[in-house]
């Protein structure tokens, strides 16, 4: 599959390899990271933010692609809409089917509440699914949640709420415990201990997982439970629009029939959004890692309602996607292949960063020796890139183990005739992770009464960068809490709407933006990205 120009440069990286087994290329520098990111990573250009110019976080900077669609009308005109009787009421509407969602719908009805999940496509057609490389906990007697707490903060340049790392690292090892029980099948040693490998930033192998196809096997378990358990699921219909009464307290939801268009409404004492980050805006022109479903639809709605956004100035950029071949553009290469000890080099086979560094980190310095030292290899469709040398791995830890370890990403090369045992494969940062979000605190609440956010739709947890595996211990954990507070939410004669429910919040949100010259037919959410050619 290789062509002949690709292959003279990894005969370059052959040559270097058994001289780089053998030496450990130097960590970076706080001052010097510093200057690597303001230099190179695409969230300091200045033509990728800009700022709001409406809703309670007004003046923040965000990327472009987000702040189109924040600054959009909703789907319903005030004017005409009718709201009507509920079709649906429940205590806590669940809205998301990915694993916080799943998460905060089983905790929720484990406390008594009813539950209600609704999802744009169908349940676990999500993120989750595609998570790969594993899960953080801090349960080995080497290491300890405090421990846990350090890397994380450093990890997120000390952004970071701290009550919000504190139940992310608490949380973990008891998460891990729970997934265990549900019947989550984790890669474990043959004395039955669960294998533990590093991941960027990480001072301890506390990164537990499924081969490569960590998030897969947790979805399947949540999926499974929720549907034994008789939740009340909703596929193909994504919400449109929250709804408040007179007070600001969340009320409930509009959804919208993808298969009919029809709208329903749901009526609710507490809602938990969860429906992921906004991978499909390609911020900054980059391809993305993400599933279809993410288009930021919860920051949209929230943000209507006003909630407040944090840190979504910081996007993550996964520092290894598939650069070659192209069919496969932009999918993600986990972490996991240099936690196994593959090193980055460029096409004259030298090791250029740290393969460990934090991911922000990573990405700038692949961007750096592509662009200001034009060492990287360029496709014949011009995508810049850099070798991954994966043929490390059966080196170092014996033959067999990238097919072992590996083997969904094994398979997927090898469809292209590629063996990444015995070839190294090309890799370029891509879009992967919204690093903010609606503000929350340890149980998921945000600024408007009732409602409750879990997962990649909030911030503040991972600062502005993300670790490997603290992604899908983030939608756990908060989930898990999200749902359990909002069924105690539900059960507080306090949450109970006051007057009249309707979208008035929607009629606000228009003059705001009628006030400051946005004047567009276009709406939001956009529910599914849009990839026709525009005139």
């Amino acid at each position: 599959m290789y062509t002949p120009e690709m292959k003279a440069s990894i005969e370059l990286v052959g040559r270097s390899r058994n001289r780089r087994l053998k030496e450990t290329f130097p960590r970076l520098t706080p001052d010097e990271k510093q200057k690597l990111l303001k230099d190179f990573h695409p969230d300091h250009r200045p033509d990728t933010l800009r700022e709001l110019k409406v809703g309670k976080s007004a003046g923040q900077r965000v990327p472009h692609e987000l702040a189109d669609v924040l600054e959009l009308k909703s789907h319903l005109d005030p004017d005409t809409f009718v709201l009507g009787s509920p079709d649906y009421e429940v205590d806590v509407l669940v809205i998301g089917g990915g694993g916080a969602g799943a998460s905060a719908a089983l905790m929720a009805q484990e406390s008594g509440a009813s539950v209600l999940l609704v999802t744009k496509l169908r349940l676990g057609d999500a993120n989750t699914m595609m998570a790969q490389g594993g899960i953080q906990a801090a349960d080995k007697a080497n290491d300890s949640p405090v421990i846990h707490y350090l890397d994380v903060m450093g990890g997120g340049g000390y952004f970071n709420k701290p009550d919000l790392v504190k139940a992310l690292v608490f949380d973990a090892p008891f998460v891990i415990r729970w997934l265990e029980d549900l019947g989550c099948m984790f890669s474990k040693l043959p004395d039955g201990t669960m294998e533990t490998i590093h991941g960027g930033g990480t001072s301890r192998k506390r990164m537990h997982f499924a081969r490569d196809y960590t998030g897969a096997e947790i979805m399947r378990t949540l999926r499974d439970e929720v549907r034994n358990r008789g939740i009340e699921v909703i596929e193909f219909s994504p919400a449109i629009e929250l709804l408040l009464d007179e007070e600001g307290k969340c009320a409930g939801a509009v959804l919208l029939n993808l298969e009919t268009n029809e709208k329903s409404i749901v009526r609710s004492r507490s809602t938990v959004l969860a429906t992921g980050g906004f991978g499909r805006l390609h911020v900054a022109g980059f391809p993305t890692t993400n599933h279809y479903g993410a288009t930021a639809d919860g920051l949209v709605m929230a943000y209507r309602a006003g909630a407040n956004l944090i840190y979504l100035d910081a996007t993550q950029f996964h520092p290894t996607g598939v650069a070659y071949p192209e069919q496969i553009l932009g999918q993600l290469v986990t972490e996991k292949v240099r936690g196994l000890g593959a090193q980055l080099v460029n096409a004259e086979g030298e090791q250029f960063v740290y393969p460990l560094e934090t991911r922000d980190a990573v990405s700038a310095a692949i961007i750096r020796e592509c662009v200001e030292r034009k060492k990287g290899f360029t496709t014949i469709t011009g995508q810049p890139g850099v070798w991954l040398d994966s043929p490390m791995i059966d080196l170092i830890h014996g033959k067999g183990t990238v097919e072992r370890e590996l083997p969904a990403m094994y398979r997927q090369y090898k469809r292209f005739g590629i063996d990444m045992s015995q070839e190294p494969i090309l890799i370029y940062p891509t879009l992967h992770y919204q690093n903010g979000g609606v503000e929350i605190d340890d149980e998921g609440r945000t600024a408007v009464p009732n409602l409750f956010v879990a997962g990649e739709t909030s911030g503040g947890v991972h600062g502005k960068n993300r670790l490997m595996g603290n992604s899908l211990l983030d939608i756990l954990v908060f989930g898990r809490r999200a749902g359990v507070a909002a069924a105690a939410n539900a059960k507080d004669g306090r949450s109970a709407p006051s007057g009249k429910v309707g979208i008035e919040h929607v009629r606000a949100y228009h003059r705001e933006l009628e006030k400051a010259g946005i004047i567009t037919d276009r709406v939001s959410p956009i529910l599914l990205p849009d990839y026709t050619r525009r005139r």
